[in-house]
């Protein structure tokens, strides 16, 4: 088989290639190199993300306390293209550089091919340690579990997200807590948060924005969740001023045994006087 002019032997060359290119770029903090090896939608999800926690882009994106794998000493799997995207699934001691003995894993490299040049487009680390069956079957050479659609290059290039323009006036987080039921959330008709029986907090792509700010909500029941759960939606701004505790600026709250709307929007005001107090001098 031939893909985009390079044979199979070639293809899986040119993509080690790739993923070391970027590999290096993120080691030796070479922006350009970084940029240059990585998918569009990518940088832009990424710059969006430093940009809402109130950080230098692109210098944060080399602040990790990870380094990327060496897929050169993990064993290749399997490659699979589809259209413009392809997947390479490795299995091995994947190694983040944290130290102690790594164990065997399988690291999961996406591509995506813009304008005739592949690119890297993400990593993701399979532990198989909360499997082990699995993990008995990869080391016995079946390889059968990456058949699976997760495993599969989806063969579109993904759409580019919005982006944010610029660091953002106030770091800003959505909180749930939604035992037994599903949350929906759009800030600012910009970013988007799915809850499931969940307790956390998520930060707010593109921040809080001077004026009205606004959260469309829908809630929903889980198969098996109990319909008398308390539930809450919260909006915080976070402060940057040390010792300062975060500003809540927004509550949407149900009480154990009752019954929360199908939907709807709160809102918050947003000042260039609170902004001002939130950041360090």
């Amino acid at each position: 088989m031939e893909a985009y002019g390079l044979s199979d032997k070639q293809l899986v060359s040119h993509l080690f290639k790739v993923y070391d290119s970027w590999r290096e770029a993120m080691v030796t903090k070479n922006p350009k190199a970084w940029k240059q090896n990585t998918s569009t939608a990518r940088i832009i999800n990424v710059r969006n993300r430093i940009w809402s926690e109130r950080r230098a882009f692109p210098q944060s994106v080399f602040d990790i306390p990870i380094a990327p794998p060496d897929i050169r000493k993990l064993k290749a799997l399997r490659l699979r293209v589809n259209g413009e995207t392809a997947k390479a699934i490795f299995f091995g001691k994947v190694d983040f550089g944290v130290g102690g003995q790594p164990t065997e894993n399988v690291f999961v490299v996406s591509y995506v091919r813009e304008q005739d040049r592949w690119k890297y487009h993400g990593g993701e680390y399979v532990k198989l340690d909360l499997i082990p069956a699995v993990k008995k079957q990869i080391q016995a050479g079946d390889y059968q579990y990456f058949d699976q659609d997760d495993f599969q290059p989806e063969g579109k290039v993904p759409l580019i997200p919005k982006a944010v323009t610029h660091p953002v006036l106030a770091i800003a987080k959505v909180y749930v807590f939604c035992p037994g039921r599903e949350v929906s959330l759009k800030v600012n008709d910009f970013s988007e948060h799915l809850f499931q029986n969940d307790k956390r907090a998520e930060i707010v792509l593109g921040g809080a924005r001077l004026g009205k700010n606004t959260i469309d909500y829908s809630i929903k029941e889980l198969p098996g969740g109990d319909p008398k759960s308390p539930l809450t939606i919260r909006v915080y701004l976070m402060s940057q001023v040390p010792g300062t505790l975060p500003t809540k600026m927004v509550q949407y709250q149900v009480d154990d045994g009752g019954q929360p709307s199908d939907g709807g929007v709160l809102s918050f005001d947003f000042t260039a006087e609170l902004a001002d107090k939130l950041r360090a001098r």
